[in-house]
């Protein structure tokens, strides 16, 4: 279905809080996403760019929808972004993605050199039952209440995929504390690098439960209760929960891992402070004694 051209003018101050004019250019606003999807098979992709966007900053008029905020893209397809760094694409050509990205690396909190990213071929059939068959994902129609139940997960999907790499790395660094204590009965650390790692692990709590609510169902599915079967399918997919519960489990591996070897450090601590007061003790002991008969 070839792409409506929209011929309303955009409001002057065009995205706000953009210094350049590209994404202005790049972003505007259709009536439905029907208008902005022009392929009846198209691939929605999912790059995490950075730890935050800033999307406070982009106009309500250049919008599909609000929540998650989706957009039209000027060269054809849709956006949809998240405040936690994730970007969606669908239908959206190579070059454009990289010029949406582009305009807007200023919001962008921390980029990311090498982006997670996620990839879901989709195809509309009128009258089709929706799910996955094969790897892909099968829609009635490209509203834009299933892209973004698509969005929801990929996103979801992309922030799993950078916090288990993280959680592995740190789960190599703790094994050879516990194999350490295990051969020798001590551990030579200093408390400053396992307090790091406690604080990298809670980070990634607070994120995946504070931020993204990888648990929670995504609330579009409150206003459109009939699209709970696709989000269940599309989640059974990628794994969501058990990717969520693994590494939740993991998490609570490395804190316990790390409180346990920062209270062996401690008791080790508090030991060498008791012997340091005996032997002021002892030494205050001998000056007295010192005092009374050699003096």
């Amino acid at each position: 279905m070839p792409a409506a051209r929209s011929t309303e003018k955009r409001s002057p101050d065009g995205l706000a809080g953009f210094g350049a004019s590209a994404l202005t250019r790049s972003l505007q606003r259709p009536m439905t996403t029907e208008a902005c999807i022009r392929s009846v098979a198209f691939q929605a992709r999912a790059l995490l760019i950075g730890e935050r966007i800033e999307l406070k900053t982009l106009s309500a008029g250049e919008t599909l929808a609000t929540n998650p905020l989706t957009v039209r893209v000027h060269g054809g397809g849709a956006a949809t972004l998240y405040r936690y760094g994730v970007a969606v694409f669908f239908d959206v050509s190579p070059l454009d993605e990289v010029t949406v990205l582009a305009q807007l690396q200023p919001l962008v909190a921390n980029p990311y050199v090498t982006p997670e990213t996620e990839v879901l071929d989709v195809r509309i059939e009128a009258g089709a039952r929706e799910g996955v068959i094969g790897g892909v994902v099968a829609l009635e129609n490209a509203a834009v209440e299933h892209l973004q139940v698509i969005a929801d997960v990929l996103s979801k999907s992309t922030l799993l995929s950078l916090y288990e790499r993280r959680v592995a790395g740190e789960f190599d660094r703790i094994e050879p504390l516990a194999a350490e204590l295990d051969r020798a009965g001590r551990i030579r650390g200093r408390s400053k690098d396992l307090l790091k790692k406690l604080g990298s692990m809670l980070l990634v709590e607070h994120r995946m439960v504070g931020r993204a609510e990888i648990s929670e169902k995504p609330e579009i599915l409150w206003d459109n209760p009939g699209l709970e079967g696709l989000f269940a399918k599309l989640e059974d997919e990628f794994e969501i929960k058990e990717r969520h519960t693994a590494l939740e489990r993991k998490l609570n591996l490395i804190s316990q891992t790390a409180h346990t070897v920062l209270e062996l450090l401690g008791s080790k601590h508090s030991l060498r402070v008791e012997w340091y007061i005996v032997m002021l003790i002892v030494l205050e002991i001998l000056l007295t004694l010192y005092q009374l008969f050699l003096r």
